[in-house]
């Protein structure tokens, strides 16, 4: 198979799969939300892997983080040099076309993957043709979608410029694009055993913070209920303690640190401290609630990170057998 003619995005999917739920977590935080979701969709649209696909993908993004690198390191010609020593001519003028094309950047790519609703918070007051111009360089629904709503006085000024506009200086475009990414990027914008589809996509969001989890669910819901809702049934998150036996969660307290622990209760429900106070001694229960009440107050997101610990621990106890999960309705499958 020409792994080289696949679509980038599935190539993508391919690589989060290859690299393994930790890493491709850690790649996620560095998504913007409609990449998260058009990155998840993919995933889960994947039906399996192949040891030959993920050895195809892993040498592929290798080469190409190399080939970048000796370009920041030493430009093209130096890139060229060193490429065509490791891999030959052949595929070192391959892997440099492929980069250069990248590399040559549209204006206003960032605003691209800016929220529409936002961007128009940030040029709705600037000059008729400032806002043309940047309006000129988005996606045709995006840049419907911000002259919509500006303000009815400048609307239709806005579009005559737009259809009247012609070749500009390159260095004012790239000073208005300057000052724009500036303005924004000051604001809070911001193994699978070798098989894909929703278990790699559970998988990948047992690995991010709940805040990104809810995000990338909640857009998920919109985009597809059904995955979205399949993906809730099989995702264990730190709440769904409750729902394990005895015998499970006397094991799980053995595993964790006290600290985690501790943190994770801080704001968890009623439900879920009982059940785990059940599950210990009475001197144990005594120095958790008394430690709990001489706390204070602790960060949202130190809470979350210990609660994703927790269910990691608990995810990898289910996977060599040493608690049961069930999962699903009437019709439990146990694993």
């Amino acid at each position: 198979m020409n792994y080289a003619k696949q679509p980038n995005r599935e190539k993508a999917a391919m690589l989060m799969i290859s690299l393994g739920p930790e890493v491709a977590a850690s790649v996620y935080k560095h998504l913007s939300e409609e990449e998260m979701e058009q990155l998840t969709l993919q995933i889960s649209a994947l039906r399996k892997v192949s040891s030959e696909q993920k050895e195809a993908i892993l040498g592929e993004f290798h080469d190409l983080a190399m080939a970048q690198s000796y370009i920041t390191q030493g430009g093209i010609g130096f890139a060229k040099t060193v490429l065509e020593k490791a891999v030959g001519e052949e595929k070192a003028m391959a892997l440099i076309h492929r980069l250069t094309s990248t590399l040559q950047v549209r204006p206003f790519e960032f605003a691209r993957k800016a929220d529409p609703k936002q961007l128009l918070n940030f040029i709705q007051n600037e000059h008729p043709q400032t806002i043309a111009l940047i309006l000129a360089h988005l996606e045709p629904v995006k840049s419907g979608q911000i002259l919509s709503e500006l303000p009815p006085e400048i609307q239709s000024e806005v579009a005559k410029r737009i259809a009247t506009m012609d070749r500009l200086n390159p260095d004012v475009i790239h000073e208005i694009e300057q000052i724009l990414e500036k303005n924004l990027s000051q604001t809070d914008m911001q193994d699978y055993a070798q098989s894909g589809g929703i278990e790699a996509v559970v998988e990948v969001l047992n690995g991010v913070d709940r805040t990104t989890e809810r995000t990338i669910l909640d857009a998920l819901e919109i985009e597809d209920p059904e995955l979205a809702e399949e993906i809730k049934k099989r995702m264990f998150v730190f709440e769904d303690i409750v729902t394990l036996d005895s015998r499970a969660i006397q094991r799980i307290i053995r595993e964790v640190s006290n600290d985690d622990l501790l943190l994770a209760l801080k704001v968890s429900s009623e439900e879920v401290k009982q059940i785990i106070f059940k599950n210990m001694s009475q001197r144990m229960v005594d120095t958790f609630k008394e430690d709990m009440e001489f706390m204070g107050p602790v960060r949202l997101r130190d809470v979350e990170e210990a609660q994703s610990r927790i269910v990691g621990i608990i995810r990898r106890l289910e996977d060599v057998g040493e608690i049961v999960i069930s999962r699903g309705g009437g019709d439990d499958i146990v694993v």
